[in-house]
């Protein structure tokens, strides 16, 4: 049986930051409101002339190298955004173009802050039924283009950024499994109500930012996440104990801690990355799992546990050996 093995991961932010002091001059908040609440500390911002394409092709190329393969030999890309470039060609084509390579599947998929672990799962079916055997996926985004800078429940949660992983067909396991819901009853508890067939252009500015609902989104991610977490460890018959480290979607420190005592995990076997880039939406997980790969914390053969939470409600998780 052929499995779905991650051989490389990238990251990419861009290069601004923004502390939460920065934030005390434009809206009615605090450094230390903010850090009590989220956890928060800095995020990067896109330069006006950057593009969700630029911060994915960048991320593409730190795994490309990692995974010591050529562009030449992806046979799949996948992006996980909620901000593309365009409303089309999708971003996955753009990056497919700006790699030189052509020929095979390219496609966006948009499941807000789970875009990625929606986009690895996907990407881990091809894998599995021979449909790939190099996949290249993507989540990024730019979130400071759909933020109302005035509104200070939003404004200071989101950041930019990107981070990619290649998976490779692989007789060793990796990816163990990969789950994937939703519930579109609670459109509306976070979302960003202008859409192009809404008529994009004829709504209030304000419709064009996203809106947010907090305590009741902050009630049901933790609710979701911790039943995603029992149903991908029952799925494996594997317990609390047997994951060596949880990567969670990085939207706020206090629905991560819950997370991590709902699976009885110390806080020292979570990669947190929330303090230093924000929420940045469906990038958060693989710039996180490229985090702790570089910095030595992710070793090979450690059982790694995904989990994303977003607007939809989505949510999601993988099982993977790493």
């Amino acid at each position: 049986m052929k499995y779905a093995r991650i051989t490389g991961t990238g990251g990419y932010l861009p290069k601004r930051v923004m502390t939460n002091k920065d934030f005390e001059a434009i809206v009615d908040t605090s450094d230390e409101w903010i850090r009590e609440r989220t956890g928060i500390i800095r995020r990067h911002i896109a330069a006006d002339d950057e593009k969700t394409s630029d911060m994915g092709l960048a991320a593409a190329r730190e795994a490309l190298q990692m995974a010591e393969t050529d562009a030449k030999d992806v046979d799949l890309i996948i992006v996980a955004t909620s901000t593309p470039d365009k409303v089309f060609p999708s971003t996955a084509c753009i990056v497919q173009r700006r790699l030189g390579i052509s020929g095979f599947a390219a496609f966006d998929v948009n499941a807000a802050c789970s875009g990625f672990v929606y986009a690895l799962d996907i990407a881990n079916r091809f894998v599995r039924t021979g449909g790939s055997k190099c996949a290249l996926v993507i989540g990024a985004e730019i979130y400071s283009r759909i933020i109302n800078w005035n509104d200070r429940g939003t404004c200071v949660l989101f950041g930019d950024g990107a981070g990619a992983v290649i998976l490779q067909a692989s007789d060793e396991a990796g990816i163990l499994s990969t789950h994937s819901h939703a519930d579109g009853q609670h459109e509306e508890l976070l979302h960003v109500p202008a859409g192009i067939s809404s008529g994009y252009d004829q709504v209030r500015q304000e419709s064009a930012f996203i809106q947010m609902k907090g305590h009741e989104v902050f009630r049901a991610a933790v609710g979701v996440l911790g039943a995603i977490a029992r149903e991908t460890l029952t799925a494996n018959n594997v317990k609390e104990s047997d994951i060596a480290w949880l990567i969670p979607h990085q939207a706020n420190l206090r629905i991560i801690s819950a997370a991590a005592k709902k699976l009885k995990l110390p806080m020292d076997r979570v990669v947190v990355t929330v303090d230093e880039h924000a929420n940045t939406s469906s990038a958060s997980i693989p710039l996180a799992l490229d985090v702790a790969v570089r910095d030595g914390r992710i070793k090979r053969g450690d059982l790694l546990l995904l989990e994303a939470f977003g607007a939809g409600f989505t949510w999601g998780s993988a099982l993977v050996r790493f």
